[in-house]
């Protein structure tokens, strides 16, 4: 059974107002509608929208059930990518679905991440472990990014990352929009 007044003040507290701004919208009591957020009384249909409509939904948004945004991710969410040259670590699941999408590269000694093709967007780097050169397609431009710096790219032309040394590089990609 749908929980009318769960929902009603779940979209009260999200529009930052208080019972008493409500009751000022809706022309109802400050006391009915703490029994209607309570379920201790139930409202009629005109109520209902009324209420609806003063909290900024239509009856179909009203009975839409929200789902409950995961916003902490945990190591059990990660989706690790082996292959020959690098790892990649997809640390928000279904990321590609958001509007910036990050990513963990493992890049292992002398060798490339992928090619990343000329895209609208930008994306940003920080190099948690090792060093990597940030290989760009104008002139074949290659700029070292060592631990604990950062790069900040337009995806406007061709690049990769390059590990040029000996150990194991670990960088946090972060790409808007996503491509990985």
């Amino acid at each position: 059974m749908f929980d009318y007044g769960r929902r009603i003040r779940q979209l009260r507290v999200k529009n930052g107002l208080t019972l008493e701004e409500l009751a000022s919208r809706t022309e109802l009591t400050k006391g009915f509608l703490s029994q209607l957020e309570r379920n201790l009384t139930s409202p009629s249909l005109q109520t209902l929208e009324d209420v609806a409509e003063a909290l900024g939904v239509n009856m179909s948004q009203f009975f839409a059930e929200e789902e409950d945004e995961k916003i902490v991710f945990t190591q059990d969410d990660v989706f690790v990518d082996e292959q020959d040259e690098y790892t990649i670590n997809w640390i928000v699941p279904n990321a590609q679905k958001n509007i910036m999408e990050p990513i963990i590269i493992e890049l292992k000694p002398g060798n490339d991440s992928k090619e990343i093709a000329p895209h609208e967007g930008e994306e940003l780097g920080y190099v948690l472990s090792g060093k990597i050169m940030l290989v760009r397609e104008t002139g074949r431009q290659e700029i070292p990014v060592k631990k604990g710096e950062t790069f900040y790219i337009r995806g406007n032309e061709t690049h990769c990352l390059r590990n040029s040394s000996t150990k194991t590089a670990r960088v946090l990609w972060i790409s808007t929009p996503p491509i990985f």
